[in-house]
């Protein structure tokens, strides 16, 4: 995952134009409870946002656009709807995977952070120099409003669990192509994801990450479905968050939708895989279940194949058929 220099530039001038104070600190660990908890965003600080949350943010979305070019190649998308846009982090990562996007909007109810957007954006690529910038709720889009791909990254998060469904279906409905959702990865965070996603499917919605099926969502219990996208932190940020350690894991639940193909079948990995001497464990989400898997070192193969995977990638079909025990 690269830092485009032009944002890294854009918030570092930014910065320090403003007073950044010795509360950024106690700012930032209020914003990162706020984001956890699945609080408002509406009167968070900027600068401990840009800090704070901003990297993280790039991080998992950019994650996840990477997953959806592996997977549906052919994917071009012209425009993109950036709902609950906060500073356009997601604009940022969209615009470095399509470099065809010629339309990019903004849409946010907060005049600060689409003030802020704006500004950031001046300093991208000609899609997002010329961004719209919309004031709104993406509870109630305007009319009319669509775009080839949108992506709401940290938005549901902002609302209740009850109206999640609700919402992602106006977001479906405003996307041509695919919808793109991001949340933390907590049980809130999953919960809302799930609503979504059985809102969706039934409107004939085609999974397309992680999900590798159109299947009842096995996750039971106490269980969520989440991933995790290790991102460096700069001094800033290692001050703001009194870190010591350069770098964070950033935990996120997300799903992509498509309006056309097929599911992507195979299984994909829940959790970390565990490697011991006689093979390594692994925990799948198949079609529609949750399985253990133990690939044993004898087979060489399918162990080759697995030891250089990780938490969250998708072993496709002809390996998994192939490989696995």
């Amino acid at each position: 995952m690269t830092f485009p220099p032009g944002l890294q530039q854009a918030v570092a001038g930014w910065l320090e134009r403003q007073n950044a104070g010795a509360e950024r600190r106690a700012q930032s660990a209020a914003l990162s409870a706020t984001y956890r908890q699945g609080g408002s965003s509406r009167s968070i600080d900027l600068g401990a946002y840009l800090v704070a949350r901003l990297p993280a943010t790039f991080a998992a979305v950019s994650r996840v656009l990477a997953e959806l070019q592996q997977l549906r190649p052919d994917l071009a998308p012209a425009s993109l709807l950036d709902v609950g846009s906060g500073p356009g982090t997601a604009s940022w990562a969209a615009a470095g995977c399509w470099p065809g996007l010629q339309h990019v909007t903004f849409l946010d109810n907060s005049p600060g952070f689409l003030e802020l957007a704006t500004e950031l954006a001046g300093h991208g690529s000609a899609p997002l120099r010329d961004s719209q910038a919309i004031r709104a709720s993406f509870e109630a889009l305007p009319d009319g409003l669509s775009a080839d791909l949108v992506i709401a990254a940290y938005a549901l998060a902002e609302i209740p669990v009850a109206k999640a469904a609700a919402a992602a279906t106006g977001l479906w409905r405003a996307s041509r192509s695919a919808l793109v959702l991001v949340e933390p990865g907590t049980p809130q965070g999953f919960a809302r994801i799930r609503a979504a996603r059985v809102a969706l499917l039934d409107q004939g919605a085609v999974p397309v990450a992680p999900c590798t099926h159109a299947l009842a969502c096995p996750i039971a219990g106490d269980d969520w479905c989440h991933f995790s996208i290790r991102l460096a932190r700069s001094r800033a940020h290692m001050h703001a968050k009194g870190a010591r350690v350069p770098f964070e894991d950033e935990r996120f639940s997300y799903l992509v939708l498509a309006r056309d193909g097929e599911p992507s079948r195979g299984a994909r990995i829940l959790s970390p895989p565990v490697h011991g001497k006689p093979g390594t464990a692994l925990r799948l989400c198949t079609q529609g279940s949750i399985e253990p898997r133990h690939i044993a070192r004898r087979d060489a193969a399918a162990y080759k194949l697995v030891k250089k995977m990780g938490w969250g990638d998708l072993i496709h079909p002809q390996s998994d058929e192939e490989k696995a025990p």
